[in-house]
């Protein structure tokens, strides 16, 4: 009987514990998206509990809280550090087969040494064990990341961000090379003129000039995706039900603009077409500068007006949306193509009956100038399991080429999720050893052992061009 959580969890064969151990397990990361805060990272925030580095802002944990009777006081409300750890440790016995599961045991095991499943009887020794560990100078956020083996990590930034932060890392000499992803969703919200009227007048005051047209709009963003570009931004990201393709001339823009100026309401039409011709522009911008684009589709956010009105967006009321993503996205990738204007693109799938939809969709748009150039993404937040992630992989495998993938990426607000990676490569040399084992591949483990290392770290290198 396997031992849970030993050194060859996941891995069902010795060729996959050869694949692993041998060719995967050593080498560095590269986190080309996440949404860590940068500021901790500039600041070398040292954590002072397991509570505020292990379940502020992590929404997965929050889900599977709500979902145990946990009342909200001790989950975002006023519960203190060690009481909200206390409920948490009262949950995870209750995660079985939820990768929670698994990701809580490899974080405590990976970063403090801990072997103890947590539990409401191991939990106040685990608390204080951790908590004197993280006030350790291995446990300050740029240690952490350095003893992860983490190479470059892509934050995620509105336009409007100041970068002070990354600028600050720079002058640091720090080796982790932290760099912006420009994040432009707020500037496309029309559907409330309020709001992106607010946001308008902010882009007004970063940018020194008035925005009254939409051309004028235009020049404005693109003057801070220059100043990203001069931080060594290498990549855009958009988070959306599902592609804008919709048709826009000139006038109808700057009747549209001219409309959202005066607050007043845009019907669906109007709506579609303004972020339409913004996510146009955005990406041509992208192919000028040669940035990767991602595109992460298909999220049905903010489902509980309840928990909205009380606790905000990005709280874990957020689910798969059910969206038609064939045609809008073949109309966006064409019209880009069309042109030779199409950048290195990403796209991340939410809803698992649209993988093989996203896998086909790549294959359309490869030109033969990039390997890889048109990437299915790695398997996305819903996904992002052992079924998700194998799903994901399968399918790639089948409609595209694997070996070509840039592999993995924490997509994640905590300094204590890079065992993700490992995660992703324990399942991907499984993967590859089962077809081995079962003789659906020559038991070439050289060549192999090759891909495997090129889809963990290698060709995220060649792709993003990072410095």
């Amino acid at each position: 009987m396997k031992k849970f959580l030993d050194e060859n969890f996941l891995l069902r064969s010795n060729t996959a514990e050869i694949l692993f151990h041998e060719y995967a397990a050593h080498l560095p990361i590269i986190d080309y998206h996440s949404h860590l805060p940068p500021d901790q990272i500039a600041l070398n925030t040292q954590f002072q509990n397991l509570s505020q580095i292990w379940l502020q802002g992590d929404h997965y944990k929050w889900r599977a809280m709500r979902a145990n009777g946990i009342s909200e006081e001790f989950i975002t409300g006023s519960g203190s550090d060690e009481e909200k750890f206390m409920k948490w440790a009262e949950t995870v016995p209750f995660t079985l087969r939820n990768p929670l599961y698994h990701w809580t045991h490899l974080e405590l095991n990976r970063y403090f040494g801990v072997d103890e499943i947590l539990s409401p009887k191991s939990a106040a020794h685990i608390y204080q064990f951790c908590n004197e560990k993280l006030l350790s100078p291995e446990l300050r956020v740029q240690s952490i990341l350095l003893n992860q083996k983490v190479e470059v990590v892509c934050t995620t930034d509105d336009p409007l961000d100041s970068l002070d932060f990354h600028q600050s890392l720079k002058s640091q000499n720090y080796s982790v090379n932290v760099l912006p992803t420009f994040r432009p969703d707020k500037s496309m919200k029309a559907e409330s003129v309020f709001e992106l009227n607010q946001y308008i007048d902010l882009l007004e005051s970063k940018v020194g000039f008035s925005i009254h047209r939409f051309e004028h709009y235009l020049e404005a963003l693109k003057t801070r995706h220059d100043f990203f570009a001069e931080q060594g931004c290498k990549l855009s990201d958009h988070g959306l039900e599902q592609m804008y393709s919709e048709d826009f001339t000139p006038k109808s823009l700057e009747n549209i603009f001219s409309k959202i100026r005066l607050k007043q309401g845009l019907g669906p039409v109007e709506i579609l077409e303004f972020k339409s011709a913004l996510l146009y522009h955005f990406s041509i911008w992208d192919d000028e500068k040669g940035w990767t684009q991602q595109f992460h589709l298909g999220a049905l956010r903010n489902n509980s007006t309840r928990a909205f009105n009380t606790l905000g967006a990005d709280t874990g009321f957020d689910s798969i949306g059910d969206f038609n993503q064939a045609i809008s996205l073949s109309r966006f990738l064409n019209r880009l193509d069309s042109s030779n204007q199409l950048a290195k693109t990403i796209l991340y799938n939410l809803n698992p009956r649209d993988n093989a939809l996203f896998a086909s969709m790549c294959g359309n748009f490869n030109d033969g100038t990039v390997p890889g150039k048109m990437q299915f993404g790695s398997a996305w937040w819903f996904l992002d399991q052992k079924d998700g992630i194998e799903d994901q992989i399968n399918t790639l495998s089948q409609l595209g080429l694997l070996s070509k993938m840039v592999g993995m990426l924490t997509d994640s607000r905590s300094f204590l999720s890079y065992p993700r990676h490992e995660y992703f490569r324990r399942i991907l040399c499984n993967i590859f050893a089962e077809d081995i084992e079962n003789g659906d591949l020559p038991r070439d483990m050289d060549w192999v052992g090759k891909i495997v290392q090129d889809i963990c770290y290698y060709n995220a290198k060649n792709y993003f061009g990072f410095i």
